[in-house]
């Protein structure tokens, strides 16, 4: 069992809250499902879509695929031995940081597109003289529901944000999220493609500016722990 982590510093002053320490292995397993999966998905659409309603969808599919090869890099770089520096030290973090919020969040963005575009292809769905046109009705909305898992697991403070801004910000931040993806949704609906790459764009972007800050953030606190770590009592 491992020792519990100080919370004060030699100095007096509370040491910064640090996530807790996660297993690489299973983060570099998630790297290979995340960059097959969107890629399988981005080159199924890309033959079997319309260039006007899948495009921004296959652009998400793969930021997703490529977001996952940056998320193992990071993971990739983790030492706590020899040699280990701050960088290294915030390695897996980092790289769930990106997985979260650039592989996992265009993913969950991209899903409902990606059915509700399917299930309307003309190009799969063939329309012959004597073909009645059944609409899916509400059942179309099955495949968003998993944005309410990764909500949960964001605002119940599994995800790796969670450690690096306020509560209050947190759920900003998801909420934000979630708010978009529906609007972008509602949007390749009604065929406001314009609309949809807009509430996309602002979405990709506001998950970059965080993943920045995210990294750097947890670089700083983990200087800030090693700073002010007390020394480990001497055996």
């Amino acid at each position: 069992m491992s020792k519990p982590r100080p919370t004060i510093g030699t100095n007096g002053i509370p040491l910064p809250i640090l996530p807790p320490e996660r297993d690489e292995r299973v983060w570099a397993k998630l790297v290979r499902v995340m960059f097959y999966t969107p890629g399988f998905l981005a080159m199924l659409l890309f033959k079997a879509g319309e260039p006007e309603a899948f495009g921004i969808t296959v652009e998400l599919l793969m930021l997703s695929s490529a977001a996952a090869i940056v998320g193992g890099l990071f993971i990739g770089s983790e030492s706590s031995g020899a040699g280990a520096d701050r960088s290294s030290q915030v390695g897996t973090w980092s790289g769930a940081l990106v997985l979260e919020l650039l592989a996992v969040v265009p993913l969950m963005c991209a899903i409902p597109a990606l059915f509700h575009q399917l299930a309307h292809s003309r190009l799969l769905h063939a329309v012959a003289p004597a073909t009645i046109d059944v609409t899916l009705g509400a059942s179309e909305l099955l495949p968003m529901v998993a944005i309410l898992p990764f909500m949960l697991y964001q605002l119940a403070g599994f995800g790796t944000l969670h450690y690096v801004v306020p509560k209050p910000v947190n759920w900003a931040i998801n909420f934000s999220i979630l708010g978009l993806i529906l609007a972008s949704y509602i949007a390749n609906r009604e065929d406001a493609y314009r609309m949809e790459k807009r509430f996309v764009g602002a979405l990709v972007v506001a998950m970059v500016i965080t993943v920045f800050y995210g990294v750097l953030k947890l670089r700083q606190m983990q200087a800030a722990y090693d700073a002010q770590c007390p020394p480990k009592a001497s055996k």
